[in-house]
């Protein structure tokens, strides 16, 4: 009992002490804002505030959402890593998707904190979010982007010791924007462009073709992959050696080689957007030089059947125009040479240019030479590997008793991989399917014997002629062909 009153009386002394401390603080306080001129108090509070952050080991980095008028990228770039780096274990978190193609993304809420680990240092992080309403409108503060008042402002606040502020500003936040750049160069939906007169148009680009998928020679689809590898790697080599960083293809072969499907599979192993450049709809080479400057960087300028589109074939020397007119002659060989090795091939940097044709004989040399395409891959007639290839994208198996059969043939017909996965595609049954492409490749034997030409509408136009005359023809005994054929 006595060791209890002790307590209480212990804890009166204390509260008494402490209500005395608070109104002598609340005293002093009111004293120096009445006597104390204002210049003199801020003086002493910055002062007492300076000492109390050099006694303490701890400090902190604030990154609010918008700087001024703009948005802060640091700001969504510590979004973009930290959600690669969340706890999903945490008590509350924020979930969003915004795309239905993409993968659900965690963030933190409110007042929540985490920790992240750079190079054996800890830095801690917290979403801090700030009521702003009663701001001026006039001063800048709390607008975003787009000049709308926020009436919230958010802010990651980073906190670690004293010791690390080296490592946090010259590593660990560079580290930050390099991650948070990959992960959304990975991300990103890529865009396909179109030009109208002088202006692009995009459109999201969602064709599925990839290296993988593609019905290609093994050996000549790994020195594509392995050029464009060292391509992007190259910065600083471009810049030493003085050169452009760019890098131009020639896709020549038949039609339905899988030109565009290379194309496609190249824009998605290097997330890289497509322009597809139709020239037909540029008439000088003023507007030919806008929309070529117009490009972003990390991006594919594509020009398909370059055989076929105005007067860029192979011209003989002393050979005259064919138009009476020369200023007529609105977009010039020589305009689309000067931005693919000109002047103006320096208006982007990290580009990948595509000339696809037909007829690769019909080009005019000044296109062909190193510097201007400096890969030429030729696109050729199904082989046994792409035949494979395609067996497995379209009926998921790697062999079949069929395989040799097949294999035979192909290597003495020429079918391109378009009509082989025609052929494929016809039927979901694996076996009827394969049996099917025997009889059009033998078909496409006989016929080749002949010196006749064919393709794949033609051979399954005759298949579906011929089951239709014995469907005719396959009339029950008991029964009058007039009613069978209704």
């Amino acid at each position: 009992m006595a060791s209890y009153d002790k307590a209480i009386e212990s804890y009166k002394r204390a509260v008494t002490t402490a209500a005395s401390l608070a109104a002598s603080a609340m005293l002093v306080r009111g004293v120096v804002n009445e006597l104390v001129p204002y210049e003199v108090r801020d003086l002493l509070f910055s002062g007492v505030g300076y000492l109390r952050s050099r006694m303490s080991s701890q400090h902190t980095v604030i990154i609010e959402e918008t700087e001024g008028w703009t948005n802060n990228q640091l700001y969504d770039a510590v979004r973009t890593y930290l959600a690669t780096r969340i706890n999903t274990d945490m008590q509350r978190l924020r979930v969003s998707r915004v795309d239905e193609t993409k993968s659900m993304m965690f963030s933190m809420e409110e007042g929540e904190e985490m920790a992240d680990v750079h190079e054996g240092s800890e830095f801690r992080w917290r979403l801090v979010c700030r009521d702003n309403s009663s701001s001026s409108n006039g001063n800048g503060n709390g607008r975003g982007g787009n000049g709308n008042y926020r009436l919230e402002v958010r802010s990651f606040e980073m906190s670690f010791h004293k010791k690390h502020k080296d490592k946090a500003l010259n590593s660990y936040l560079p580290h930050i924007l390099a991650t948070a750049k990959k992960i959304k160069d990975q991300d990103r939906t890529l865009k396909i462009y179109m030009n109208e007169g002088e202006s692009w148009f995009a459109i999201d680009l969602h064709h599925p073709s990839t290296f993988t998928t593609l019905a290609m020679d093994h050996k000549q689809k790994q020195s594509v992959m392995d050029d464009l590898e060292r391509f992007i790697k190259r910065k600083e080599y471009y810049k030493k050696i003085g050169k452009a960083w760019k890098r131009g293809y020639l896709l020549y072969g038949p039609p339905g080689t899988g030109k565009s499907s290379l194309i496609a599979a190249m824009a998605n192993y290097l997330k890289f957007d497509v322009y597809d450049l139709e020239l037909t709809e540029v008439n000088w080479n003023s507007t030919l030089r806008r929309l070529l400057i117009g490009m972003t960087n990390r991006s594919i300028l594509v020009i398909e059947d370059i055989d076929c589109t105005l007067e860029l074939q192979q011209r003989e020397e002393g050979q005259e125009s064919s138009k009476s007119n020369p200023s007529e002659d609105k977009v010039t060989l020589s305009g689309l040479l000067n931005f693919v090795d000109g002047l103006w091939s320096t208006s982007g940097e990290e580009r990948i240019i595509v000339f696809t044709t037909n007829y690769k004989e019909r080009l005019d040399p000044a296109l062909l030479r190193p510097g201007r395409m400096d890969m030429h891959v030729h696109m050729g007639y199904c082989c046994p590997e792409s035949f494979r290839i395609l067996a497995s994208n379209y009926h998921s198996i790697d062999n079949h008793a069929t395989y040799p059969e097949i294999e035979e043939l192909i290597k003495e017909v020429m079918v391109t991989p378009a009509e082989v996965a025609e052929v494929l595609m016809r039927n979901d049954d694996t076996d009827v399917a394969l049996e099917g492409l025997i009889q059009f490749l033998k078909r496409k034997k006989d016929v080749g014997k002949e010196g006749k030409a064919e393709n794949v509408e033609q051979v399954v136009k005759a298949e579906e002629t011929e089951k239709g005359m014995m469907k005719k023809n396959d009339v029950p005994e008991n029964q009058d062909p007039q009613d069978a054929s209704k």
